[in-house]
């Protein structure tokens, strides 16, 4: 927001003097200018003018009243130029204050009008505006500006002052300005016009800028209004559609009824005739022969029983369909509670906050590239106050452009998270051009120039010496860090008040004694506020309180049982006991709380172990830098499970270092060489990943320790841009932690105290600090 700065004395006295009504003391609102150089409101020139803001006139002993006959319009006014009326002043026209300007203006009067009565416009020419009927509505007069207290012509120009002033106030008795460099006014006015010129100038400019903003917010809007009004006829078409589909398939399934139960009553039908016409049958043959057998003669009944016996043998030997050839079922069965979940979450409205003035690219893609090896870089997106967006789909084009015009291959990958991986493939050597459009507007910074080289013309870079040596700790060639003034998120000038850089405290130095260390590596913490750490090169553990006091040191150096010979990676399991991942001896040692030797575990399995942690079961979770994998145990030993080789996929690793466990027993391994943090369920089974090569936000130059608050945000330390960043629990980046006070060297192991700061390994500075952390 633009900051007010206060009127200048130069404003404040031409606002005082020269734009304030003599009548009405206020601002002049349509001002009238007479010949005599009287200046007042329009509305004051009426018979009888206002008196609701009328205020009395300035007393002065040389005012004079005169009336003007023979212009009635115009009320009575005052000279103070004349102190005794004379005849040649009540005349019907007074020359002084008469608006025709075909009479002679009174020279006598104007200085002192112009300072006590009316005072004119700033000491430039004025345009006089006079009685509408006259001749010549408007005369130019040049007048000079005079002191209110002196009387004096105002011809110079105090440069201290910002103020003009007449010449009593430099020799006179006042002198006012006498210590003051002075100059005439005459030649400070074309300097102050030329400046006010200049700045006119340099507003006026802006107004194309302006002109084209307003164009563009307004085709915007106006965009907005028109996909609005297309995504509401796509959902009415949508829903149209499905309500069509549901009285199709309502019809569908009406006709399949009807035929269902047509078909089946066809059928019992069919049975039930053939049914009825047997029991006809047997009804009427008994009769028959009831009546023969009762009323018949016996000749009769020898001819009945002969006719009969055939019939009701065959009767009662044939074959009826007494058994339902049908059943009752039909029934309707839809699980519409599926459909209506569906229906209740079927679309989505895709937008985002996204804007292109604050969105940045990072990455090497945008200064360098090799002919024919796919490049890539990173795309943040940011709202218009700079917050990350932290959504996807955002409309990003991407374009690359050959030194022969020709396109080169894109693709553009949305991370779903707010940010996009964007990559090119350059097929000639020469200089490119990368257009990165966001809602078809150009991302800060772009376009950007990348010089695509040969194979054989790129330098080795500093990553690809660093994948030629050993892991920190995993060997015994030591690794540098790039040593940088401060944190790039940070001034480059230290600061004097580390509160300012949220650092809290640094403990420790170069050396062998109590509180000094070399070459820290892993960093725990326990609910008993106590800090750990693993001194790799001193072959021990040193134990601190929470605000940095020593409290308890062991370890003897050797290759036995209970011996550390490069611990790097600590943890504290629920009981307090110490878990200490040793590289050299190439198993975990559990100690007590006080530092006593219980248990080993893992020997004959690991090859390289370091970072350990330990899960909400129990289980504790080694890190096998070497074998590229992770090992899961029961504390007594046992192997739970083991996942994860030697490679770039999801379940691999290349230089895995450091290990933490977030409140729904996942696993999170920082993946060093694969500059990626990767995330796997309790079972080791591969759940997301996040961060790539690079120096912008959520992207890392070799990550090393690893921990996750009680929100499930992981905090990790950035050990080749030497510094610190936060993600939330789906890896979206959030921020990062200000080490600009004292800036990090190298950073290992990184943990969260039961007071809720981060504490990190500084391993290049051989000290472990203290952050300040808002969750």
């Amino acid at each position: 927001m633009a900051r007010h700065e206060p009127a200048s004395p130069v404003v404040r006295q031409i606002d005082q003097q020269f734009l304030i009504c003599s009548i009405c003391l206020d601002r002049y609102c349509n001002p009238k200018v007479l010949p005599c150089l009287h200046t007042f409101c329009e509305r004051w020139d009426l018979p009888n003018p206002p008196r609701a803001r009328l205020h009395p006139p300035k007393p002065h002993p040389c005012l004079h009243t005169f009336s003007l006959p023979s212009c009635p319009s115009v009320p009575s006014f005052v000279c103070p130029s004349h102190p005794v009326p004379t005849p040649q002043y009540s005349t019907t026209q007074p020359p002084c204050l008469s608006i025709c300007p075909s009479l002679p203006l009174l020279s006598a009067c104007t200085p002192a009008l112009l300072s006590v009565l009316l005072p004119p416009l700033p000491l430039f020419l004025i345009a006089l505006a006079v009685h509408p009927a006259a001749p010549h509505p408007t005369v130019t007069v040049c007048s000079p500006l005079v002191h209110p207290s002196t009387w004096q012509v105002m011809e110079f120009y105090c440069e201290p002052c910002e103020t003009a002033m007449c010449r009593e106030c430099t020799e006179g008795e006042r002198r006012e300005h006498r210590d003051h460099r002075t100059v005439p006014l005459r030649d400070v006015l074309e300097q102050h016009k030329a400046a006010l010129q200049h700045q006119l100038d340099a507003v006026r400019a802006r107004l194309p800028q302006l002109a084209a903003a307003v164009g563009l917010v307004a085709e915007i809007s106006r965009q907005l209004g028109q996909r609005r009004a297309e995504a509401e006829a796509e959902i009415g078409s949508s829903f149209e559609e499905l309500e069509a589909a549901l009285r199709q398939r309502r019809e569908v399934l009406l006709h399949d009824l009807e035929a269902t139960c047509a078909a089946k009553q066809q059928v019992l039908e069919a049975q039930l005739e053939v049914l009825r016409q047997g029991q006809e049958s047997i009804l009427s043959s008994c009769a028959f022969t009831e009546q023969a057998l009762h009323h018949g003669s016996a000749t009769e009944v020898l001819l009945v029983q002969k006719q009969m016996g055939e019939r009701l043998r065959e009767l009662a030997a044939r074959p009826f369909p007494e058994h339902p050839h049908e059943n009752a079922q039909l029934e309707f069965h839809a699980e519409p509670e599926g459909l209506r979940r569906s229906i209740q979450n079927l679309g989505a409205l895709l937008t985002t906050s996204a804007t292109a003035h604050t969105t940045v690219a990072t990455g090497e893609g945008l200064r360098q590239a090799v002919v024919g090896q796919p490049c890539s870089l990173s795309v943040t997106t940011k709202d218009k106050d700079g917050a990350l967006v932290r959504s996807g789909g955002a409309r990003l084009r991407f374009a690359v452009t050959g030194p022969d015009g020709a396109a080169a291959e894109t693709e553009v990958q949305d991370n779903r998270n707010g940010t996009y991986e964007l990559v090119y493939t350059p097929r000639a050597e020469g200089d490119f051009v990368l257009s990165i459009l966001l809602y078809g507007q150009p991302v800060r910074g772009s376009p950007f120039r990348a010089r695509a080289l040969r194979p054989s013309d790129v330098p080795p870079s500093p990553e690809e010496a660093k994948r030629r040596v050993k892991s920190p700790g995993g060997g015994h060639v030591r690794q540098k860090a790039l040593r940088r003034p401060a944190s790039m998120y940070g001034s480059a000038k230290r600061k004097e008040n580390p509160i300012e850089d949220e650092l809290i405290f640094r403990v420790g130095s170069r050396g062998r004694e109590k509180g000094e260390f070399t070459n820290l590596q892993g960093i725990s913490t326990s609910s008993a506020g106590r800090i750990v750490v693993a001194d790799s090169n001193n072959q021990c553990v040193q134990v601190f309180s929470n605000e940095g006091q020593f409290r308890l040191r062991f370890g003897v150096r050797g290759r036995s049982p209970g011996q550390l010979q490069r611990p790097t990676g600590v943890s504290v399991d629920t009981n307090g006991d110490i878990i200490v991942a040793d590289y050299d001896n190439r198993w975990v040692s559990v100690f007590s709380p006080e530092g006593k030797f219980k248990t080993k575990l893992g020997a004959g399995r690991l090859m390289g172990p370091k970072g350990v942690a330990v899960d909400r079961n129990g289980h504790i979770i080694v890190v096998d830098n070497k074998a590229c994998c992770v090992f899961i145990f029961q504390p007594n030993g046992k192997l739970v499970a083991r996942f994860g080789s030697r490679g770039t996929a999801e379940r691999q690793f290349a230089g895995p270092h450091f290990v933490a466990v977030n409140n729904k027993n996942e696993i999170v391994v920082t993946d060093f060489h694969n500059h990626s943090v990767k995330v796997y369920n309790a079972e080791g089974e591969f759940l997301f990943k996040f961060g790539s090569h690079g120096e912008g936000n959520g992207q890392f130059n070799a990550p090393t320790g690893v921990a996750v608050d009680s929100n499930g945000n992981i905090i990790v330390a950035d050990w080749g841009n030497s510094r610190i960043q936060v993600f939330d629990s789906a890896g979206s980046f959030l921020s990062y932690i200000n080490t600009a006070a004292d800036p990090l060297y190298g950073p290992q192991g990184l943990a969260l105290t039961s007071d809720g700061h981060v504490v990190v390994a500084d391993s290049g500075n051989h000290c472990f600090k203290a952050y300040r952390y808002l969750q």
